[in-house]
């Protein structure tokens, strides 16, 4: 299994999948990703909050569940790092407890804001997210743990502003930046005129209708895509369906007969039910 600060120097894009729980982790592997994404926005819904909510044990927790799974690695986003630079620090040292390949760090005024979500965007000042970023790389023991600095200035100041601060971040030390667009344009704009490695997010609809394919985006020095909601949100309307059906006496047409019982058996071989069983009865004979 390769480190994510090894991919990353490689030539390509990696795709890394929303994973909220170990089998969505497994899944991922299944599929032949090489890395996940635990979103802070996506775990905020699934807990019916948001992501301004959430606190850093809970998803320290969440990946210490993944990563016991997994061996995939998993980049977190860790929103605005909760706190000032001093609070970085404990920010940096559980992250890399729990051992996280990379982090991802806004410049979102704290406490977050729940209107994040509606597209109105509070950040801090530049000079101050440079700050978080020293104090991030400070705390850093592992020097495997990537330093991703974000910014949502794209909203909140404009495209022009966002590659502004992009560029001083990149020289406060960031390993990695991302500017929040999800139009083709800016994003070959930022590769053009942004040192690599850059971050992304993937289109919710995939890259087969993208105007740029993952080759394209790793030529302007995209190195990381994270499907931030589109796992989740395919989860929710199966598990919207699966309820409306049962509640209405119907069959529900996604499963189809049988699939229900079809679909259970591959989870439990995706969670390593077998395995489970062989070590059980190897161990467990009576003498």
């Amino acid at each position: 299994m390769q480190k994510l600060n090894e991919l990353i120097r490689g030539n390509e894009l990696i795709v890394a999948p929303v994973a909220l729980n170990p089998i969505m982790a497994r899944l991922a592997a299944q599929a032949g990703f090489k890395a996940v994404y635990l979103s802070g926005g996506s775990l905020g819904w699934l807990k019916c909050v948001t992501e301004a909510n959430l606190t850093l044990p809970e998803l320290a927790e969440v990946a210490l569940d993944m990563r016991a799974a997994c061996r995939l690695p998993i980049v977190l986003d860790a929103g605005g790092g909760w706190g000032d630079p001093v609070h970085v620090h404990r920010t940096i040292a559980l992250t890399e407890a729990a051992g996280f390949a990379a982090i991802e760090i806004e410049d979102q005024l704290l406490p977050r804001r729940v209107e994040h979500h509606v597209g109105i965007d509070h950040l801090v000042p530049t000079d101050f997210m440079v700050k978080k970023i020293a104090a991030a790389r400070e705390a850093r023991h592992n020097p495997d743990l990537i330093i991703i600095a974000r910014t949502n200035a794209r909203r909140a100041g404009g495209f022009d502003e966002a590659l502004r601060r992009a560029e001083v971040f990149h020289k406060a030390g960031a390993d990695m930046l991302f500017c929040y667009t999800r139009n083709a344009e800016e994003l070959r704009i930022m590769g053009e005129r942004l040192p690599p490695p850059l971050m992304m997010f993937a289109p919710p609809d995939g890259f087969s209708t993208f105007a740029l394919s993952p080759g394209d985006l790793a030529r302007l020095g995209y190195r990381l895509a994270a499907s931030s909601g589109t796992a989740f949100a395919a989860m929710v309307k199966a598990v919207r369906q699966s309820y409306d059906c049962l509640a209405q006496d119907r069959m529900d047409p996604f499963l189809g007969p049988g699939g229900a019982e079809k679909e259970m058996k591959a989870a439990q071989e995706t969670c390593g039910l077998d395995a489970l069983l062989e070590i059980e009865r190897r161990t467990m004979k009576e003498a």
